[in-house]
């Protein structure tokens, strides 16, 4: 049934800082994390199924590098377009308890963000979200890929992934999320995401009150507190996996969405029975998302292990 998994976003290279010191220099990018993962799983328990990430990079050493992985980690290579100039670059700032704070160095004329001619099939999973999907610059071609996906039958994920400090209002910044999520057969957002969009954090209250009339499906993390998962007459939290040692949360919100795609995928959920989801269904889901998103934690690298298919 599922053909292929699309990623839509922006690809960085992170370089990791603890306590001022360089730990590590990985591809990454939200969108990117899950599809590698993705990659790692899905992709190697059946060689049939297609894994497209579409981005745009520079003709930099940086773009060798993530273009070199990306093929490794068995994403296919025509979403991948690279264009004159340098790629971006991240600095992920780990403080204390191992929470990420970020700067990023992007390149100051980049050329305009095209999506490659890409066949989307009914019953194809669509992978989208972060400030990729809000951005001005590249906001409009992904929505506009988005609603045709859509349109052909694709099941649509959103993770909102929403982060404070952008030059848009927020009366802009929440139109263009609720664009997106009006697009979208699941949305996923943390605590603080609704908080900062809708001023309360109760799950229950801003679904029924804002993401339901958009879109049925809702799932709010909380860090290392319960998921909680909303449907049409639904709401159901699981525990989250507990994490000996905390090594980052990067790329934690971006594993549970791969985690939660893999079991779309591997579980044969169509765009149907996506509109539907009972307790059943989700207990399906979100276990396996859980365990994907605490595989990232114990490590400095933002996508599951190599041997990450012997631990589910």
């Amino acid at each position: 049934m599922f053909q292929s998994i699309i990623g839509i976003g922006e690809t960085v290279l992170d370089i990791v800082f603890k306590e001022n010191q360089p730990q590590a220099a990985v591809p990454g990018g939200s969108t990117f994390n899950a599809m590698i993962s993705l990659g790692r799983t899905a992709g190697r328990q059946n060689k049939d199924l297609k894994l497209l990430m579409i981005t745009q990079i520079g003709d930099d050493a940086v773009a060798d590098i993530v273009t070199d992985f990306a093929a490794r980690n068995g994403l296919a290579p025509e979403g991948i377009r690279r264009v004159p100039g340098q790629s971006n670059v991240s600095m992920a700032m780990l403080d204390e308890q191992n929470n990420a704070h970020y700067e990023f160095f992007r390149n100051p004329t980049p050329q305009l963000f095209q999506v490659p001619d890409v066949a989307v099939r009914p019953g194809d999973v669509v992978l989208f979200g972060s400030f990729f999907a809000i951005n001005p610059e590249t906001a409009p071609q992904t929505k506009a890929f988005v609603k045709a996906a859509r349109e052909k039958g694709a099941i649509v994920y959103y993770d909102i992934n929403f982060r404070k400090g952008s030059a848009m209002s927020l009366e802009a910044l929440r139109a263009s999320i609720e664009e997106n999520m009006a697009l979208s057969d699941i949305v996923r957002g943390s605590d603080e995401d609704i908080e900062a969009l809708y001023g309360s954090a109760d799950a229950a209250k801003v679904y029924t009150e804002h993401i339901a009339p958009l879109c049925p499906n809702f799932i709010c993390t909380r860090g290392a507190r319960e998921t909680t998962v909303f449907s049409p007459g639904v709401q159901v939290s699981f525990p989250v996996e507990k994490v000996e040692k905390v090594v980052t949360t990067i790329g934690a919100g971006d594993n549970f969405n791969a985690g939660t795609v893999y079991g779309l995928v591997t579980k044969g959920f169509d765009k149907a029975r996506v509109q539907h989801l009972d307790a059943a269904s989700w207990s399906q889901l979100v276990p396996v998302a859980l365990k994907f998103s605490a595989e990232v934690c114990a490590s400095l690298f933002n996508y599951v292990g190599e041997d990450f298919l012997e631990k589910i």
